[in-house]
This record gives structure tokens, C-alpha cells and sequence, in this order.
């Protein structure tokens, strides 16, 4: 099993594009630029840490020579994409787990397994300059855990395979890791961990599985006996068809009122309706949220609604109207609106099972999904929309992003220009 992770994934991105950022501190804030969500290794040594608001370091970041970028989601995605598919190119198996980690089944011995480890790091820098490091290791927690030797060991060239490490090396530094290092465990659990003499990793290692379930869970028995090389968590490699998906943002400027929200619900759900045809899905729960700032103490609204769809359907026109009247009579007029945002639930994969054609909308029959995902990634956002999500030009409570990069990968319009001297 490997455990492969993109090197501070967000920076990363933006280093490859443009040069001048290595080796100088880098933050990437979150949506409207408003806290750091990411940071370079320079920006760590800063003392800069996570979830800092931006405003509280912008006039000092000219003297630290810190540079700031603003969230550029077009350009991570696709080189998500493409980095996934490239680390599958080495496995039997893969399950990507997030955005910048992918498990892989590996065949071999353990000098061959770590040979693949130095291959995938040299294909990774080459065909897609993104930095990564790999932990190999016989479990997925064992894994995750090996990944965090190899990023915090330079010596180790960003490969550590625990097969390959004499017992007692890993058995030092498993006793000097705090039990939070382990995948999974947090702050909250590693305190009642603590509570129970286990500090560190080597103590959970060595606590009775039985009685750490009866205290805790399974999961918890699980991960002992992962960490003792028995694997009880297998690769998943259909986890994305279990996720539920979420389209989701925060406003530059507050939609106060009723209309402008069916406008927003209406764009979001039909850009829900893109990713569920780019993924092949189907869903049969929407649920649509909204909130006003939790600094706006005065008028205060934090509507959210479940509608259960009459199949499962992938329809944008379907969707939008769902999105559209699931918060009538719940939205107030006036009210300063920060956010909102559509998840979809209860998915699965589209042709899984037959449809009675009087469920079959003829938009679906027509792909039209589909349709609008071709046309926004060739001509725009706001190319094309359904109804008040027809857009000549974004809206002003569109996320605001003032240091984006450009969208390098996806964008006719900004792709990178190489100058010949």
C-alpha cells in the first residue's frame, strides 16, 4: 500500500506556473480572500499560521516578502486531475482519497516497491512539476504514517517504505509522534487518548484492541491493528460514488433579496448538475442551505431544506426548480444573505439501475447536463444558464478573488505564454 500527497497542494499549483514563487514564502487565501488556507514551507517559518485572516498580515507581508494568491479552484482541479491519473499509471489499484492523495496497491518486493516510490515522485516532477512524497507501508494507516516520516526527512529523498526500515527505527519514531499524528485521530479524541496514558503513537500501537473498542469504537480496534500491519481497511476503489457532493460558496458583497437568492440557487444547482454528468451520477436528495454572516448578530437566517426528488436524476432543469422552491417561504426578504449552497445525497452511478421512462425527463434524454459543461469550459461561466442562472456578465456577489493566478490549464483565454530568446 502507498500513500502518495502533493506537497502543500495549493502552493504547489501555483509554483508551477510561475517559477518566481520557489523558494519565497506563499499563502493561498479561502474564498473571498479572506483567511490562509494554505502555506509554503517559507510561510510556516514565518510563524503564519492556518486560518489566520489575511487582513491581519497584509502590511506586513511587503516586508517579509511574502506573496499572497487568492484561491484558484480551475486550476487545482485540473491538476488534481491530472496528477491522479498519472499516479494510476503505477498501481494495480487506486482510491483517491482527496484532492491531492491517492492510495495505490503495489505488487512487489521492497526494494521494488521503493524503486516504484522514486519513480512516481521523478514521473510526478516531470510531467506535472507538482513535489510529492510517498509512504509505503503494509496498511493504509501505516501508509498515512510513512507519508509523514517522508516529508519531514529530507535525507529520505520523499520516499519512506516501512519494509525497507529496521523494527527499532520505526518503533523510536513511532514514541516520539503524539497520538494525533495518526490517521484519524484529532484533538478531541487524542485528549481522551492522553487521558488513558496514550501519548503517542507506540502506545496506541501496544493498547488491547478489545478494550479500546469497548472505550471507543471499532474504528479505533481497527486502527491498532492496522498499526500492527494487519490491514482492516481496504482500498475503496468506488469511494467517490459514496460521497455525497456539495456546491457551496461565500458572497464578495450580501444578496439581500428573495430573487437575487433564486438567482444564486439556480446557478448553483445547475453547476451541481455539471459535476454530477462530468461524474456520471445520479441523485435523489438535494439539500439547499443558506446563512448570513455569524458577525451579523442583527438579522440573523440560516434557512435549510431536504427535498426528496421522484427519481433520481441528474436534470438540471429539474434540479433548479427543487433548489428554487425549497427555500420559498423560508428566505426574508431583506435580510443580508453571506452564503449558500446545494448538496446532493443519496447518489449513484447513472445506468445502475433501469428507469420507467415516465421518470426520464427529456432534458436528461437530451443530456443536457452535460451540454452545459461543454459550453462553460469552452466559452465561460457565464456563457450559458437555465432561466436566472443566464448570466451576461458575473454577478456581484460573485466571490471575489483580487490576487487570483490565471487559470493556466482551462482557460483559452489565459494560457501560459513561453517567450523564445
Amino acid at each position: 500500500m502507498a500513500l502518495v500527497d502533493v506537497n502543500s497542494f495549493y502552493v504547489s499549483c501555483e509554483r508551477v506556473f510561475d517559477p518566481r514563487l520557489a523558494g519565497v514564502p506563499v499563502v493561498v487565501l479561502s474564498n473571498n480572500d479572506g483567511c490562509v488556507v494554505a502555506r509554503s514551507s517559507e510561510a510556516k517559518a514565518l510563524g503564519i499560521p492556518l486560518g489566520e485572516p489575511w487582513f491581519k498580515i497584509a502590511a506586513q507581508a511587503p516586508g517579509w516578502g511574502l506573496i499572497q494568491r487568492s484561491s484558484n479552484y480551475e486550476l487545482y482541479g485540473d491538476l488534481s486531475s491530472r496528477a491522479m491519473e498519472l499516479m494510476g499509471r503505477f498501481a494495480a489499484w487506486q482510491e483517491v482519497y482527496s484532492i491531492d492523495e491517492s492510495f495505490l496497491g503495489l505488487v512487489g518486493s521492497p526494494q521494488v516497491l521503493s524503486n516504484q516510490g522514486g519513480a512516481i515522485r521523478t514521473a510526478m516532477a516531470l510531467h506535472t512539476g507538482l513535489p510529492v512524497c510517498v509512504g509505503i507501508a503494509p496498511t493504509k494507516t501505516l501508509a498515512k504514517f510513512a507519508n509523514r516520516v517522508a516529508k519531514q526527512n529530507p535525507a529520505m529523498g520523499g520516499v519512506c517504505n516501512l519494509d525497507t526500515m529496521p523494527a527499532a527505527h520505526v518503533d523510536h519514531i513511532m514514541a516520539r509522534v503524539p497520538v494525533t499524528g495518526v490517521w484519524g485521530i484529532a484533538g478531541r479524541l487524542g485528549k481522551r487518548l492522553n487521558a488513558l496514558g496514550v501519548l503517542t503513537i507506540a502506545d496506541l500501537r501496544a493498547a488491547d484492541p478489545l478494550l479500546m473498542r469497548r472505550k471507543f469504537s471499532v474504528l479505533m480496534q481497527r486502527t491498532i491493528l492496522e498499526l500492527r500491519g494487519t490491514p482492516c481497511i481496504e482500498l475503496d476503489t468506488e469511494r467517490a460514488d459514496k460521497l455525497q457532493m456539495i456546491f457551496s460558496r461565500s458572497f464578495s458583497t450580501p444578496v439581500t433579496t428573495v430573487p437575487g437568492m433564486h438567482q444564486v440557487m439556480s446557478l448553483y444547482a445547475q453547476a451541481a448538475a455539471v459535476r454530477l454528468a462530468r461524474a456520471n451520477q445520479l441523485t435523489q436528495s438535494m439539500t439547499v442551505f443558506a446563512g448570513t454572516s455569524h458577525f451579523h448578530r442583527s438579522a440573523s437566517s440560516f434557512p435549510s431544506v431536504t427535498v426528496r426528488l421522484p427519481a433520481p436524476t441528474a436534470d438540471p432543469v429539474v434540479l433548479t426548480r427543487a433548489a428554487v422552491g425549497a427555500l420559498d417561504g423560508h428566505l426574508v426578504e431583506g435580510v443580508p444573505y453571506a452564503r449558500a449552497g446545494v448538496m446532493l445525497t443519496d447518489l449513484s452511478p447513472a445506468g445502475y439501475q433501469p428507469q420507467f421512462d415516465a421518470f426520464v425527463t427529456v432534458h436528461e434524454r437530451r443530456n443536457i447536463g452535460e451540454l452545459l459543461g461543454r459550453v462553460t469550459d469552452k466559452f465561460g461561466a457565464t456563457s450559458i444558464g437555465l432561466g436566472r442562472a443566464g448570466l451576461s456578465a458575473p454577478a456581484d456577489w460573485t466571490m471575489s478573488r483580487r490576487y487570483s493566478s490565471p487559470r493556466y490549464t482551462t482557460d483559452w483565454a489565459e494560457l501560459a505564454l513561453v517567450i523564445a530568446r
